[in-house]
């Protein structure tokens, strides 16, 4: 056979071994496993924090909106005062205040003091009250529902709104009397009524042995209560020099605690002198009442109508007390002379103040409830 009869052949087989062997170096199409399938659509670990961020998105969109305070209500304001003499506030922190004024332990909204200043009960002089018009005074008082207090239960009261009866008068006798002075005016209403007397008692050396131990032994029967009325004459006026004012002052605190074993809270401003600088002093000997001669108005918690300037209504011999810029210090009183005149007024003012209150309860509520509560606590 010859070499050129078999070439074709040759060739032939040559050309398919070739494409056997380029086929081998093609990567075949390799189809992808039923177990690889099912791997890939199973949650991925790396995707379980992205699931946990939808309800924390959640959480923060629909939070508490922040609650904005109401505005607190004025003063309470009276057309039965002289508008010469406007209520003072001296409680400067309000959730305190709202939460003494609130509070179901404490005096109710309403209740009002009438403080009363008595001197002489002979009627022999000018500013003198007879006997019958004394009895009729407390006689009135008492058919209106008022009852006395002491000093030390309006002081709580005026400091913390601590309960006293919704109608109080706070009676207070000024200057040194005798024994038999208490005993004939005012023993019967003690042991009818309960009703106690506070003594302005003048600290001087002029006072014996004998006046001494009769005002001790008032003072321990518990129904006489002595507060300072300084030592001597001199009212505590502006431009009486320091000393002066301290020397009356710590002599009440000193004569106190040698007689009576117990120190002084109020001073009962003698001849009703006072000024900025001997508030002050008093302030620091640890005074923490003082009481004018002025007739302004009742007493309620937190509100205490003064006078911010020398008024021609009153005259230039009623100082004003506002500039003092401490009510506590400075706070009015009737005269007894009048006072009776007074009583209905007294009582309307209460009765208004009452309503005015529970007007502005909800208000002064949801302020607390918002500014104060969770400092304060809430309201007992």
């Amino acid at each position: 056979m010859s070499t050129s009869r078999h070439f074709p052949v040759c060739l032939l087989w040559i050309l398919s071994l070739l494409v056997v062997v380029l086929a081998a170096c093609v990567p075949a199409t390799v189809p992808v496993p039923t177990e690889t399938t099912t791997a890939t659509t199973s949650p991925s670990p790396t995707l379980t924090p992205t699931l946990t961020l939808t309800p924390t998105t959640t959480l923060t969109s629909t939070s508490t909106p922040i609650r904005t305070p109401p505005a607190l209500p004025d003063v309470f304001q009276t057309s039965l005062l002289n508008p010469v003499d406007p209520p003072h506030t001296y409680i400067q922190e309000p959730c305190q205040y709202l939460q003494d004024k609130w509070s179901s332990k404490n005096s109710p909204p309403g209740t009002i003091v009438m403080p009363i200043m008595f001197h002489s009960l002979t009627g022999s002089g000018i500013a003198d009250m007879s006997e019958s018009d004394f009895r009729d005074l407390m006689d009135t008082l008492h058919e209106n529902g008022f009852n006395a207090i002491t000093m030390t239960q309006f002081l709580d009261f005026m400091e913390a709104n601590a309960k006293i009866p919704e109608r109080s008068a706070l009676l207070i006798v000024d200057d040194r009397r005798t024994s038999e002075y208490y005993d004939k005016f005012f023993r019967e209403y003690w042991e009818s009524w309960s009703w106690p007397v506070v003594n302005g008692w003048i600290s001087t050396p002029l006072s014996d042995a004998d006046l001494w131990q009769q005002m001790v032994d008032l003072e321990n029967e518990g129904w006489v209560d002595h507060q300072a009325h300084g030592v001597g004459i001199v009212p505590m006026w502006p431009g009486v020099s320091d000393s002066y004012i301290t020397s009356e002052l710590q002599g009440s605190i000193d004569a106190f605690q040698l007689h009576f074993k117990k120190t002084p809270t109020a001073i009962i401003w003698p001849g009703g002198g006072f000024s900025t600088q001997s508030v002050k002093i008093a302030r620091q000997l640890g005074y923490r009442l003082g009481f004018t001669a002025v007739s302004r108005g009742p007493i309620m918690f937190n509100w205490v109508p003064l006078g911010d300037k020398v008024t021609p209504v009153h005259g230039d011999t009623w100082q004003p007390e506002g500039p003092m810029n401490d009510p506590l210090m400075v706070l009015p009183r009737y005269w007894d002379t009048f006072a009776g005149k007074f009583i209905e007024d007294v009582l309307n003012m209460g009765q208004d103040a009452a309503a005015y209150a529970d007007q502005n309860k909800a208000t002064e509520l949801e302020y607390y409830d918002i500014v104060c509560a969770s400092q304060y606590g809430p309201i007992p």
